[in-house]
């Protein structure tokens, strides 16, 4: 599995800058040649479905049973711009929200998903609402000195993130045996271990480590770096996902969100998630479809 970089099959369990040219090219033709006949259903009905898969900041259900996170928080301010008052959450397995939405499950992924090539196979994107760069859950003072999984790999220590995260493929990049990973299935999880000793580091988001940690006395966040995939460097962006057909509703949402980037709503809005000027982009789906 990998989280935010690669695309589960079918068959499992289900930023500041200028709007780019909206979408990517590899996917199937807008329906009807029109763009698809959704934004005018979601208008008329008044809400809109959300695909998530629970996880913090990304899109969750809080203690108090209410949808937040960015990408909903997001989607509530954009929709309704778009005349559509209401949305609705679809919580479902991470692994399983590209074939639920193109099974028609719900009408949007918004999980914070990270756009590669793979994905762009089997939907189509908004421009990325953010962008986002690697960091490491480590013991107080970072004791091994790890701040790449390069020295990770150099200094043979025990490694961990979460399941299906992009990072599992950083670090084998970076020459660490994927059979040797602990596998955990999110950050509070990775945080625990590193605290008990199981493992020396846990790899995830700059914005999910940096959250997790806050009230550890036992462990802090390195600072957010850029990881090395294949000789490159690697930053990855989040976005909302359409069905392929759907270049109608797409391109209106990443007119929106142009908006919020210019102004510096967008930021305002994920700010409370411990998203910072960093996590601002320009980049666009095309330019992730095409690596």
């Amino acid at each position: 599995m990998r989280r935010r970089s690669l695309l589960l099959a079918a068959t499992a369990l289900g930023g500041l800058g200028g709007l780019g040219a909206a979408g990517c090219t590899r996917v199937a033709p807008a329906a009807g040649g029109r763009g698809g006949e959704l934004l005018d259903r979601l208008r008329a009905q008044g809400v809109v479905r959300l695909g998530i898969a629970g996880e913090v900041p990304f899109g969750y259900i809080d203690r108090q049973g209410r949808l937040t996170g960015e990408a909903p928080e997001l989607a509530r301010v954009i929709f309704k711009r778009l005349g559509v008052d209401q949305v609705q959450p679809v919580p479902t397995e991470f692994g399983s929200l590209i074939p639920s939405l193109n099974s028609q499950q719900f009408d949007v992924v918004a999980a914070g998903m990270y756009v590669n090539a793979e994905r762009c196979e089997q939907v189509i994107f908004a421009d990325p609402d953010y962008q986002m760069l690697d960091s490491f859950v480590v013991r107080k003072g970072n004791p091994k000195g790890l701040r790449s999984y390069e020295d990770v790999v150099a200094k043979k220590a025990k490694f961990a993130t979460g399941t299906g995260y992009a990072q599992i493929q950083h670090a084998v990049d970076a020459g660490y045996k994927e059979s040797d990973i602990l596998i955990v299935p999110d950050q509070v999880a990775g945080l625990n271990a590193v605290e008990a000793g199981r493992v020396d580091v846990f790899a995830g988001t700059a914005v999910t480590v940096r959250e997790v940690v806050k009230k550890s006395a036992k462990a802090e966040a390195i600072e957010p770096f850029v990881s090395v995939v294949k000789g490159q460097r690697q930053v990855d962006g989040g976005a909302f996902a359409f069905r392929p057909g759907e270049t109608r509703l797409r391109d209106a949402f990443n007119t929106e969100l142009y908006k919020l980037r210019k102004s510096g709503e967008l930021l305002r809005i994920l700010r409370p998630f411990g998203f910072t000027e960093a996590e601002m982009t320009d980049l666009t789906a095309k330019e992730l479809c095409g690596r």
